[in-house]
């Protein structure tokens, strides 16, 4: 039975033969009425695969007439049919393609050009060619260029490499393994062409692996099975990745030349790489292992912690002589001698380096891989040579020196020894320095693959394929090395003089007093070591972070820099567009529009020159380029065309109103108008300062008024458009043929002899000028009216004739001269009241386009105000801003769509939103409100435009927004969420865009002239389409409808064709398969998105069940027939298993990657959204692939992000502005002049060809890979790629909007940064690139994770070593001067913190891009708003989740959900996200702060407490209350009730063992400790000495109790651990008894308890009575061991395994879920205060609201429910 029948696919829907289901181009029938097939260069490329007839044919297949090359490859190598056919048109479009860009053109086109199929082979087979250099085998790719087949073999090794990654399945993510299976099946193609005979049969050769899908079963399935089960050995990812085989380690394996040995050819089954051999014997992790310690930041980045390690061992050194200045401490000898000791350090570095990577390396070491295991021994053992060798030779400089009694000459020679062993132990480092001065060198080196390079570096590094080669060229080396040379400098400066010196003081004085007494049991009587210790630590900590900070300072400013030699922000506003849009004009001609190719190509640096001149020009308004827009009526009619597109896209997307459309058009010349029709909103109230200028000027000569008025170009184009269209309106009105008519004639006639004369002024009186402007009005206000009065206008005529013609003139003239001249009726006999009474003529009332002009006309000549404020939107108004703003800015030339690079989107998609359904749009929460509702208040303006569009299209009433036009209705709505058809919609504008561009290349001027005019005049608009797609019929517009066509109208039909060529759209909806099955309606609107957009494709994968054990998966691609109106499916090629191996995102990208085409590839989150007028510069984009930046062209463009969701709440524009700042600063500086932007998610643009050979756009290993996008940017450096960044193109991005989902987001992040810190591809990074690339890569990714980290581990520090020295009583001894000294230095760095990371980026963009003032507001504002609370809360989450990853593991994909958040969350839920990550520690930091202040004698001087613990406690504050200050309704009172009663339930229920954590304490207490069950010893045991830190509170408080008396006997300690015990067993008596007797026998339950009092009453009496024990003693010793229970209840969480089984276990559940009650009541206490006082609710709903109520949100109405319809 055939498979394609037993699945439910469409393409059963049986096309005939030649009508078979094809994707972009029908290759199958080049006869076929398709647009694309008109081009010669699609059958030039179909031609070639023809050339099959002397080839020997496959035996056992009968061979037909129609098979190709692609045929005869998938027959002789057991291809799928559907591969082949994939491929196929894959290779076809391809090569057509690149035929079409050949510059010049080749002569004959229809005939494949050989140096375009060279050039693909080249670039195809480069990452094949390199690995067989490396591996020093000869590459299988033999092109006789002299031999007449040489194009054929070519084009079958090119077409074979496809068919192999086109069916690799899971394994494209293994690209070397591609590679070894390409190796032999080109060898065994070489057997076949060159007619080999085969020695085992005596027949033609045959190719070992072929028949019916062979190659994937007898190629594929074996590595993908072995793949699968490592996977499944990891259990899910969770053991150690040390432990088992990713996707990398299967990769690496083809690194080496074993791989030959081992797996042989054909595939040997049994060998030990593949899973079929026995576990013990399989080979183990390949060329890396991933270990989880925080070690790995050190071993990865070694040199930058060896730079800052001997950098403050020297500063010590100096420092500790007590001068002012370290240069004149550097004139002693003793200095310069102690100074060398940094190398006996730097060689005990070594060592520790040495010892981590035989410890973390060591299961490499196999029989294989012995020489490895020798080098770790070796340089461990080299290492600590060294480092005994330099600290003898320093101890003999002391001994002579102190023998000698001075720095004899003998002292002095052997410091000369000491510097000579130096010399030989830097020679590396020296060499190193060469190489980095001569950078090309040192690529070339690392190029050979060479066995005498190899031998050479072997005792530096591991030889590997990737990470070769990285070095960048002089310039941009010696760009990003100023850089780090300023940064350097500025944090080595301020280290010494703010931060070492004076601790060093500190410590002097410090070491000098004697404590006299100890308040506590100490170990250590009479030092001061302790002390020191504790207050060097955290400034050590801030030493060791700051860098980050001053990299942060200097970044902003040089990103600032950069931007405005960029142009960015030069024009911020409409106000700024209005000044320079005649400028605009030109720029956007000069930019989108193809330049004429000259048969004769100019000189490069001549053409760039005249470009970069005329640019010049453009941007600073030199000379008047807008002149020659006018000139030439086709540059003014092309404008015209592409800004009315713009603006109909506006208006389709509800930004602007239909009046607001027709205020910012630019209508088409006519009514034989002279000059460019400006958009009305920038001719607005021109005319009438004109008339005041006329009036006021009205004795100046023509000239000098001409010339005033003609300082404004808009008001010169506005007086000359009013004339001619008033000339040209009376004469439409007065019909043709009539006296009337002759005379109006002869009057505008006479008017402009005078004009041309220069006599205007001389001859007509202008103080009348104001009287005939009003009648004009008049006449145009009656003539909009429905019903014409025409008397009415025939007495305005009447009088506009008296005052034209009669009083007008200053000379007054008689009628006798009025009829001679023309300018009266002939006839005596017509009395003059009769004029004009039988010669009206008023226009048709259907005729739209006039009416369209009439209504222009009569807001140029009545328009009073600016109009500044056209559009009333602000994203419209951002999104014109930018984009006029771009075309001043710097980039490539577009060439014609033709000639333009192909490229293809691709979307991966789970089961996200595709359209909001009619019901969740109006169901409500629990405040009743609907999303619709809120919606409608969020864009208030852009819902009353989508009602005006309705009601346009024929709506009669509200009500049909829920019947006849529900399906608009839930497009406006999806349109602002984070959905699909947003995404869809967003990526279709290319197709659109290009499709517009296609016609303005080919239009003749007679096309786009008369074209122009026919929209104009046909006044239709097109449907308004629900995205861009076929454009499905134009509906007759009444003339209240008459607006723009678009300018799809004037297409000839070919647009479709070369768009389609050009561009393709690939959603990869993994589980389309299985909503079709299920009825899902998501399945519906994805089929409803495809109807409507015929450039997209959607790719699936599809489970197929065979038999009872029997599973087959298939990846499908479907699409939508416009022909036969139904989904078609176009290709379904089989993979190897289940496609979810890896991380899910990745895998889905990895199996729809194979249905994209053309030369780049653009990866669009589900979150993106795109604007049209960004689409129009795709193709300038796109250039920039052949442009050089630094040594390299690039391989990713990446591209800004413009964040669209920063007005829904304060917290969505605190994100906003923090990702705004990141996506265009941040990268601006990375890229250049750093070097080392990586691919930071989307939507960059992939060199698609590179990536394909060299393991796809993303990685998907479990778990390691969990951030899958930044590896793409890794791989892509490691393997000599280069990434750009560019910012005159902007795409659309969604970010979390509520708290809960920003944190979600921010936990991913941070994981996956965890993560990143122990992989490979950062360990090789961090030492293959150059030391100042390093830095920036360290301080752009894991490093700033590891550094938030280091801040919240500082004020840790702090605040414990404060606490120390309170209760031991050291304190007390100390000078207050100098505890002030260095808490006030302290908190400058809390500060610095603070505000830096995040708020100097953000004011510096924002003063680049919207101006200084603007900045400063938007950050104080934001500082109002509490965004210092969100960004303390921030780095929380990112500290919690990194350290637990690195220490524990336990990363994850988090779905953060990207609906609205108008929903309050429960206190419950809140507890379950932040309990551990803030709640915990902020409660441990404020009792750290109680106990601290209740015993520092610092308290005393209350600002010093102050000044020391201000930040500590904002800190507090800010983890605790943040997820209620930004909680809708967090201060709401009876919902603080509902909360806790609702936390209490939680708590106490008692669900069965598959109960949801949001149910059960109990269930997600175990599932809070899930990290601690999968880390390993090293991890458990770091954990239980961390938490052995909640013990000192009892060990420091318990000396401090009235009862102890000042005894400092450790005895004391140890008795109140009976106090523990006793509590301990209350708490169990009280279970014990509630067990036995609460439910049956409450008499005795309340007995017990009332014993148990009775008992503790007296205990305390007696205490009292008999001891020196104090009330007070209570609550101290409550602050001191409720912290030691904790301690107990955390170290028995990581002893789980053993105390699981005991009795012991169930005591400790259930003192947690006390703990857990504890805490909950502690957070909740001060969040019920807010709650009952007044006013806190509202200012609260401000705070988070802000934003969205200066956009007219009433979101108190929302909140509280009370809406009304």
């Amino acid at each position: 039975m055939n498979l394609r029948q037993r699945t439910p696919a469409t393409r059963a829907n049986a096309l005939p033969d030649m009508q078979e289901a094809f994707n972009i181009i029908p290759i199958h029938n080049l006869l076929a009425d398709h647009p694309s097939l008109r081009y010669p260069e699609i059958r030039a490329a179909a031609s070639v695969l023809r050339s099959v007839l002397d080839l020997q044919k496959p035996p056992f297949v009968q061979w037909k007439s129609e098979y190709d090359l692609m045929n005869w490859l998938g027959i002789f190598f057991g291809f799928q049919n559907d591969n082949v056919r994939n491929q196929r048109e894959h290779l076809v479009l391809h090569l057509a393609n690149s035929q079409m860009r050949l510059q010049p053109p080749p002569d004959l086109v229809d005939v494949l050009e050989p140096s375009v199929l060279r050039r693909f082979s080249r670039k195809l087979l480069g990452n094949y060619t390199s690995w067989c250099a490396y591996l020093g085998r000869r590459s299988n790719v033999v092109v006789p260029r002299r031999r007449p087949d040489g194009l054929r073999r070519e084009l079958l090794y090119v077409a074979l490499y496809l068919l192999v990654w086109g069916e690799s399945g899971n394994l494209r993510f293994t690209p070397e393994c591609i590679c070894y299976i390409y190796h032999h099946m080109a060898m065994e193609l070489n057997q076949v062409l060159d007619e080999d005979i085969d020695p085992a049969t005596g027949r033609p050769f045959v190719p070992s692996v072929s028949g019916e899908n062979a190659f994937l079963k007898s190629l594929i399935m074996p590595i993908y099975n072995t793949i699968k089960d490592e996977v499944e050995d990891s259990r899910n990812g969770t053991r150690p990745h040390s432990a088992w085989r990713n996707y990398d380690d299967i990769n690496e394996y083809f690194w080496s030349r074993r791989c030959f040995k081992s797996l042989k050819w054909p595939l040997n089954y049994s060998s030990n790489f593949l899973s079929t051999a026995p576990k013990e014997s399989r080979v183990g992790k390949t060329g890396f292992v991933e270990q989880r310690s925080f070690w790995n930041l050190f071993r990865s980045f070694d040199k930058l912690w060896v730079l800052l390690f001997l950098f403050l061992q020297a500063s010590l050194i100096v420092a500790w002589e007590g001068k002012e200045y370290p240069w004149t401490a550097l004139e002693s000898r003793d200095v310069q001698v102690r100074l060398l000791t940094v190398f006996i350090t730097w060689g005990g570095l070594r060592v520790l380096q040495a010892v981590l990577d035989a410890g973390t390396q060591y299961s490499l070491v196999t029989r294989e891989t012995m020489l490895l295991g020798v080098r770790m021994v070796l340089k461990a053992a080299v290492a600590i040579t060294w480092t005994i060798l330099f600290a003898v030779f320093y101890a003999g400089i002391w001994a002579q020196k102190n023998s000698d009694g001075r720095w004899s000459a003998e002292a002095n020679s052997k410091i000369v020894d000491f510097c000579w062993a130096v010399l030989f132990f830097v020679i590396p480092e020296l060499l190193a320095l060469v190489l980095f001065i001569v950078p090309w060198v040192r690529n070339f080196i690392e190029e050979l693959n060479c066995n005498a390079i190899y031998v050479f570096t072997w005792w530096f590094h591991t030889r590997i394929f990737v990470g070769r080669a990285l070095r960048e060229g002089l310039v941009s080396n010696v760009k990003y090395t100023v850089f780090w040379i300023i940064v350097l400098a500025s944090k080595f400066a301020f280290s010494y003089f703010l931060q070492i010196k004076p601790l060093v003081n500190t410590t002097k004085s410090l070491m000098k007093i004697k404590v006299h007494t100890y308040k506590m049991h100490v170990f250590f009587e009479g030092t001061n070591v302790i002390a020191v210790v504790l207050l060097w630590i955290p400034v050590v900590l801030i030493y060791l972070m700051d860098l980050q900070i001053w990299y942060a300072v200097h970044s902003s400013f040089i990103g600032a820099t950069i931007g405005l030699f960029s142009h960015l922000g030069e024009i911020r506003n409409i106000k700024q567009l209005r000044l320079r849009f005649q400028f605009f004009a030109s720029a956007l001609q000069f930019n989108l529009m193809p330049e004429e190719q000259s048969l004769r190509p100019e000189l490069t640096m001549v053409k760039k020159l005249r470009d970069a001149i005329h640019r010049l020009r453009l941007r600073y308004g030199l000379g008047q380029a807008y002149k020659k827009t006018e000139s030439s009526q086709i540059e003014a009619t092309r404008f015209a065309l592409i800004w009315n597109e713009i603006m109909t896209t506006f208006r389709e997307e509800d930004l602007i109103s239909d009046r607001e459309l027709e205020l910012m058009e630019l209508p088409p010349n006519c009514w034989k108008i002279r000059v460019i029709r400006w958009p009305c909103f920038l001719l607005a109230n021109e005319l009438l300062l004109a008339l005041r200028q006329a009036t006021e000027l009205a004795d100046e000569p023509d000239q000098l008024l001409w010339l005033r008025i003609c300082k404004s170009e808009y008001r010169r184009c506005a007086i000359i458009e009013a004339y001619d269209s008033i000339r040209y309106l009376l004469l439409t009105v007065v019909r043709d043929g009539t006296e009337e008519n002759s005379i109006i004639d002869h009057f505008f006639k006479e008017i402009d002899q005078y004009i041309e004369n220069q006599k205007f002024t001389d001859t007509y009186s202008m103080s009348l000028l104001p009287q005939i402007h009003a009648k004009l009005i008049s006449l145009i206000d009656l003539l909009l009216q429905l019903k014409k009065d025409t008397s009415k206008t025939v007495d305005i005529l009447q009088a506009l004739y008296e005052l034209s013609v009669r009083e007008f003139p200053k000379k007054k003239r008689s009628m006798a001269t009025l009829r001679v001249e023309g300018l009266a009726t002939r006839s005596g006999s017509t009395e003059e009241g009769l004029l004009f009474e039988n010669a009206i003529q008023f226009p048709d009332d259907e005729d739209a386009t006039f009416f369209r002009h009439l209504r222009r006309l009569h807001t140029i000549l009545t328009s009073r105000d600016s109009m500044h404020n056209v559009p009333v939107n602000i994203d419209a108004r951002k999104r014109i801003a930018f984009f006029s703003n771009s075309l001043f800015m710097n980039m490539p030339r577009a060439p014609n769509v033709e000639k333009m690079m192909a490229f293809s989107v691709l979307t991966p998609y789970y089961d996200e939103e595709v359209l909001y359904g009619k019901e969740s749009l109006r169901s409500e929460n629990e405040d009743g409100i609907s999303t619709l509702f809120y919606l409608q208040k969020i864009y208030e303006g852009e819902w009353t435009n989508f009602l005006e569009r309705m009601y346009r299209e024929g709506m009669k009433n509200d009500e049909e927004l829920f019947t006849t036009k529900a399906r608009d209705l839930r497009v406006w709505a999806s349109y602002r969420g984070q959905t699909l058809s947003r995404t869809v919609r967003g990526m279709m504008y290319y197709y659109r865009a290009l499709k517009m561009l296609a016609f303005l290349d080919s239009a003749s001027e007679m096309d786009i002239g008369y074209g122009s005019q026919q929209v104009a005049s046909h006044g239709l608009m097109t449907q308004n389409n629900i995205m861009d797609g076929v454009q499905s019929g134009l509906q007759p517009a009444s003339r209240k409808l008459g607006r723009t066509a678009s300018v799809a109208y004037l297409f000839k039909g070919h647009e479709r064709g070369i768009a389609m060529l050009k561009f393709t759209y690939v959603v990869a909806c993994q589980l389309y398969g299985q909503h079709k099955a299920k009825g899902d309606p998501r399945a519906e609107e994805i089929l409803f998105l495809m109807k409507n957009n015929e450039a997209l494709r959607v790719a699936y994968v599809d489970k197929v069940v065979l038999g009872r054990d029997e599973v087959e998966y298939y990846s499908v691609l479907v699409k939508f027939d416009q022909q036969i109106q139904s989904e078609v499916e176009i290709y379904r090629i089989r993979l190897p298993g289940p496609l979810k191996l890896g991380e899910g995102k990745p895998e889905n990208q990895n199996h729809a990657i194979i249905f994209t085409r053309g030369d780049a590839i653009q990866t669009i989150d589900m979150n993106q959204d795109n604007s049209f007028e960004e689409a129009l510069k795709m193709r300038n984009l796109l250039e920039e692939f052949k442009n050089f930046y630094g040594l390299r062209k690039p391989t990713i463009l990446g591209v800004r992000e413009d964040i669209f969701t920063g007005s829904v709440s304060s917290l969505a524009w605190f994100m906003s502005a923090q990702e705004m700042s990141f996506v265009t600063l941040n990268q601006r500086v990375l890229a250049n002049p750093l070097k080392v932007r990586m691919h930071y998610g989307h939507p960059d643009v992939f060199d698609r060809f590179w990536f394909l050979q060299r393991g796809g756009i993303s990685k998907a290993s479990k778990v390691i890979n969990i951030s899958e996008d930044i590896f793409a940017g890794f791989n892509c450096t490691l393997r000599g790629g280069n990434v750009t960044h560019h910012e005159y193109i902007q795409v659309g991005k969604g970010r979390d909007v509520g708290l809960n989902q920003i944190s979600m987001f921010e936990a991913k992040v941070a994981s996956g940064n965890g993560e990143q810190a122990l992989s490979r591809d950062v360990y090789r990074l961090g030492h293959r690139l150059d030391f100042f690339r390093m830095l920036s890569f360290f301080y752009s990714t894991v490093g700033f994770y590891f550094n938030t980290m280091i801040v919240v581990l500082t004020v840790y520090s702090f605040l414990w070593g404060r606490l120390f020295l309170a209760l031991s009583g050291v304190e007390d001894d100390l000078d207050t001067s100098n505890n002030k000294a260095v808490g006030v230095m302290l908190n400058q760095q809390f500060i610095i913190q603070l505000g830096l990371f995040t708020a100097l980026p953000m004011i510096v963009e924002n003063s680049l891009e919207q101006g200084f003032l603007t900045a400063v507001w938007e950050f104080l504002t934001m500082q109002l708003q509490l965004a210092s609370v969100f960004y303390t809360f921030s780095m929380g989450t990112r500290t919690h989740y990194f350290g637990r990853t690195i220490l524990h593991g336990g990363a994850k994909y988090r779905a953060t959900g990207r609906g609205f958040v108008v929903q309050h969350k429960s206190f419950a839920e809140n507890y379950r996200l932040y309990s551990r990550s803030h709640f915990v520690k902020a409660i441990e930091l404020g009792i750290i702060l109680v106990v601290y202040a209740a015993h520092t004698s610092v308290a005393r001087d209350t600002f010093v407490y102050i000044g020391m613990s201000i930040s500590s406690w904002f800190l507090v504050v800010s983890w605790m209350l943040a997820p209620f200050i930004f909680n809708p309704s967090g201060f709401d009172w009876l919902k603080t009730v509902y909360d806790f009663d609702d936390f209490i339930s939680w708590l106490w229920y008692s669900g069965g063992v598959f109960t949801k954590a949001e149910l059960s304490w109990e269930t997600w207490w175990y599932e809070e400790q899930d990290h601690l069950r999968t880390t390993g010893l090293w991890g458990k045991l770091l954990e239980i000495i961390l938490d052995l830190r909640f013990f000192f509170f009892q060990y420091g408080v318990v000396y401090q109790l009235g009862i102890v008396h000042g005894n400092k006997s450790i005895g004391v300690y140890l008795l109140s651990w009976i106090y523990m015990v006793v509590a301990v067993g209350i708490y169990m008596t009280i279970s014990w008894a509630q067990n036995k007797y609460a439910a049956k026998e409450h008499i005795y339950y309340r007995l017990v308890q009332l014993c148990v009092i009775m008992v503790m009453v007296l205990f305390i009496v007696l205490l009292l009575e008999f001891t020196r024990f104090k009330f007070l003693d209570i609550l101290s010793s409550l602050l001191a061991f409720i912290p030691t229970g904790w301690g107990i209840i955390l170290i028995a969480q990581v002893l789980r395994p053993f105390l699981q089984t005991t009795v012991v276990w169930d005591t400790v559940v259930s003192l947690a879920r006390i703990y857990d009650m504890l805490f909950g009541v502690t957070v909740m206490a001060p969040v019920a205060l807010l709650s009952w006082l007044p006013g806190f609710q509202s200012m609260q709903t401000r705070i988070l609201f802000n934003e969205a109520f200066s956009r007219g949100l009433q979101i108190s109405r929302i909140l509280t429910g009370k809406k009304s319809n």
